[in-house]
């Protein structure tokens, strides 16, 4: 046989073996029972092996189409073995939690992804959660590198969705809605978000197009589980702006867990970076537990608790800001007198029951009460001399203000105090019937609510007071006539408000699963109803009603490629909640009309491989047409509605997510995010909303130096275009357009590992610990000045005004402990 048609036969005999030994693969990260990563866990199959890594990641590549036995092992925990079958290119996550047992787990045959694939649900590790680094870490700091979501505030936890804004997103916890407070003005008054991120096991997230079981919200559902533990363990964080320890006990039996948290965080770290000196000192404190009793086979209950305490003072000293050009420096300079003492404590308990009827049908019980007693009280004075600066270089006055272009002052004051009590029942009810499943609730809200708000502002420039924009008054043009209208202040808002809210809500939907030829199919179909009526003094509004019916449906093509399509939208409404009565003098208007929105998204979900690497790709478009919509305001985080129906609107845009393993082992993402989202109010015609963010980039990026593996570094980079928010909140928007300038942040965190499962400790003090790991933190690295609002100030001569930024946090250093026992 020649030498050229040997090779030829040796060739054909490759390819056809390869088309032949078609493989698929497996991998997941295996865990143990406290929900930390395991390393060195021996995965085997046939003759295939692998380990898993520092981060208790594995793949491993194996034979397709045959029933295959894969083994872990591991040198201080007991075998599991799986009984799987694969089809050809198939890519299974199995994520392990491996104990001192041995578990055998059933035969899987894999002919379908992950069931919230095709529903359009993002699913967040809570390792990736507890590792980023952010000036308020969690789990809303992550959110925000997401695509559709967006934030120019990193002392706030709030985020807006795709155009809606801070009161329009669900949060869920264990199935239960959880509630923010009413009267916060900034984020750094916020202080901790209700989710505690040591106690969460699962974190999903939908930016729209979301199920009928989901609330009456019009835009986004944040569903959060919290984990149950299955054995004594702790863990514990410090760090410079506080510190938080997390204890898990479970019972001999294990029909008793509970895992409860205890949080503090002052943030004077952040402030105190701002150009506004400040005596600052801030206490917020809570303490969560989950508790779970396993009465029996079928009958489950569990307990979430939180109380939360929230004392703000803060006490403005000076504050000097440069702005203008090069050329022509400018600054603002404020002296302060008084103080500002908040107050925000919350109770929140919740009873949810679980009865297994039968291995078909289900039914949960829930009932919880939220209630908050909240003050904000405030005499702050404020004198300003606006003015250009020396910038001439060797000065004796270099960089200070040496001509006043305008000079005032301005007193601001608030007492305003808010209880509210809000109870809540409900029952659902899951039933699954071959390939079909049905659910359904109903569920009784109420809401009552006792608020004061007496808040007003006096602003005088150059000695004389300057009158309300909004009110039509005699001319002002002293000093050269007398001025003979009243004296009034610039902002005046009294209202006393005592209100019963009652609301009656259901739902109902069914889903199936479906073949449509080798196609696979996702049907889901429900409808909502709300009910609601606004009681109080000399104040009854009519009941009203509404009725959502939304719908998804998706498909699976067999194809080589690994795609899922996806239709979703529906009608989706959002009937008022307290705020969204409240109209800008404070007086509630009972009869206002639930927001309505039809929702449409389209999406694309590919999974593929690169560098021999799984990654993902998601790209959704979506539209949103808006009616009945109560225009609001936002100032920082407080939003102001106008509490009127009389306007429309529309968002539009794409979001695009890669995600993948860019280092094995370790999940990472790039997002962008295209937004437009424009209102008509009263038929004046069409601006931008105050939530209408342009362009979003995001980037979340976690890598190891490959000599020194126990070192790793984590990125979170966001860039967000300016947002609409740069006029006077109390101008017409329709007269002022202005936009902030970009919002560029980003923060970057190192840790080393000192000790781990495998670390052999001589001192006896450090051998309690199985895990310690000690870390640096730089939140805002490129230092960039970003700004969330402006300061309007007059010049006493042209009667210009001049906008200067009120600029966010600079740079700043956090050093970080985390222990686990």
């Amino acid at each position: 046989m020649s030498t050229n048609r040997l090779i030829l036969v040796l060739l054909f005999i490759c390819v056809g073996f390869s088309l032949t030994a078609q493989t698929a693969r497996i991998k997941g990260i295996i865990l143990d029972s406290n929900n930390k990563p395991i390393d060195n866990v021996n995965v085997v199959c046939l003759s295939k092996a692998t380990q898993s890594n520092t981060n208790g990641f594995f793949a491993l590549a194996v034979p397709a189409n045959q029933k295959l036995i894969v083994i872990f092992t591991h040198i201080s925990l007991k075998k599991t073995t799986l009984s799987v079958q694969l089809k050809p290119n198939e890519d299974y996550v199995f994520n392990l939690v491996m104990n001192d047992r041995e578990e055998q787990m059933g035969e899987v045959i894999v002919v379908s992804k992950n069931k919230k694939r095709v529903q359009g649900i993002t699913t967040i590790e809570p390792e990736v959660i507890r590792r980023i680094p952010g000036a308020n870490a969690g789990i809303e700091n992550i959110l925000k590198t997401l695509p559709g979501v967006n934030s120019n505030n990193e002392l706030s936890t709030q985020y807006a969705v795709r155009g809606g804004n801070y009161d329009e997103n669900l949060v869920y916890v264990n199935e239960i809605e959880v509630y923010r407070t009413f009267l916060i003005r900034s984020g750094q008054q916020e202080g901790l978000s209700f989710t505690n991120t040591d106690l969460v096991q699962n974190i999903d997230f939908s930016a729209g197009g979301f199920q009928a079981k989901f609330g009456d919200k019009l835009s986004s559902v944040l569903d959060i589980t919290y984990r149950k533990p299955t054995k004594f363990g702790a863990t514990l964080e410090a760090s410079l702006l506080g510190g938080s320890l997390a204890i898990d006990a479970a019972s001999k039996n294990k029909k008793w867990t509970a895992i409860t948290g205890v949080r503090y965080r002052n943030n004077s770290l952040l402030v105190k970076s701002q150009e506004t000196q400040t005596n600052f000192t801030p206490s917020f404190v809570d303490i969560q537990t989950n508790v779970n009793y396993q009465a029996s086979d079928k009958w489950q209950w569990s307990f979430l608790g939180n109380i939360s305490q929230n004392k703000y003072q803060y006490q403005p000293l000076t504050r000097q800001t440069n702005f203008g050009t090069l050329d022509k420096p400018m600054a603002l300079l404020v002296y302060y007198e008084g103080k500002e003492n908040d107050k925000y404590d919350t109770y929140f308990g919740a009873i949810k029951s679980v009865f297994k009827v039968n291995d078909s049908f289900s039914l949960k019980f829930i009932g919880s009460v939220f209630h908050t007693l909240e003050q904000e009280h405030f005499d702050i004075f404020a004198q300003y001399r606006l003015g250009d600066v020396d910038s001439n270089i060797g000065s004796e006055t270099y960089g200070n203000v040496n001509y006043s272009k305008g000079i005032g002052s301005q007193l601001n004051h608030a007492r305003n105090d808010l209880d509210a009590l809000i109870v809540n029942t409900e029952v659902k009810g899951i039933y699954d019937w071959k390939q079909n499943q049905l659910e359904w609730g109903i569920k009784y809200t109420r809401e009552s609510i006792r608020d004061r708000v007496v808040e007003w502002e006096v602003i005088d420039s150059a000695g004389f007071s300057v009158n309300p924009p909004i009110k039509i008054l005699p001319k002002n043009d002293q000093p050269y006539s007398s001025y003979t209208g009243p004296l009034v202040p610039y902002q005046n808002v009294r209202a006393t408000n005592f209100n019963t809210i009652n609301r009656f809500s259901g739902y109902a939907q069914w889903s199936r699963k479906d073949k449509n030829g080798a196609s696979e199919v996702w049907y889901n179909a429900g409808i909502r109803m709300h009910n609601w009526e606004v009681l109080g003094d000399n104040l009854n509004g009519k009941s009203q009603v509404t009725f959502s019916p939304r719908a998804q449906f998706a498909i699976k093509p067999d194809w080589k490629k690994d795609m899922v399509f996806r239709l979703s939208g529906g009608l989706y409404h959002q009937p008022p909640f307290y705020r969204e009565l409240r109209d800008a003098d404070g007086v509630v208007q009972p009869d206002v009309k639930a927001q309505q929105s039809v929702h449409i998204v389209l999406s694309n979900d590919y999974s593929f491989k690169m560098w021999n690497r799984p990654f993902k790709l998601v790209s959704e478009l979506y539209y949103k047409s808006l009616t009945d919509v109560n225009t609001y305001t936002i100032d920082n985080v407080r939003i102001r509605y106008a509490a009127t129906n009389n306007a429309k609107a529309y968002a539009q845009g794409l979001d695009v997510r890669l995600n993948g393993e860019f280092v094995p082992g370790t999940e990472s993402w790039l997002s962008f995010g295209y937004l437009k989202t424009e209102e008509n109010s009263a038929d004046k015609g069409y601006i931008a909303r105050p939530t209408d963010q342009r362009l979003k980039f995001g980037l979340l990026f976690q890598d190891f130096m490959p000599n020194i593996p126990s070192v790793k570094i984590y990125l979170n980079l966001v860039y967000n275009t300016g947002l609409p928010g740069g006029s006077p909140s109390y101008a017409d928007p329709y007269l002022y357009q202005n936009r902030l300038k970009d919002y560029r942040r980003a923060d970057v965190g190192f840790s080393k590992v000192l000790i781990n499962d495998k670390t052999n400790v001589n001192r006896s003090w450090l051998k309690s610990f199985k895990e310690l790991e000690i870390g640096l933190e730089i939140f805002n690295l490129f230092n960039n000045q970003n700004a969330i609002t402006n300061t309007w100030v007059r010049d006493v001569y042209s009667k210009n005004q001049y906008a200067i930024p009120n600029y966010m946090t600079t740079r700043v250093f956090n050093v970080k402990l985390n222990a686990r026992l």
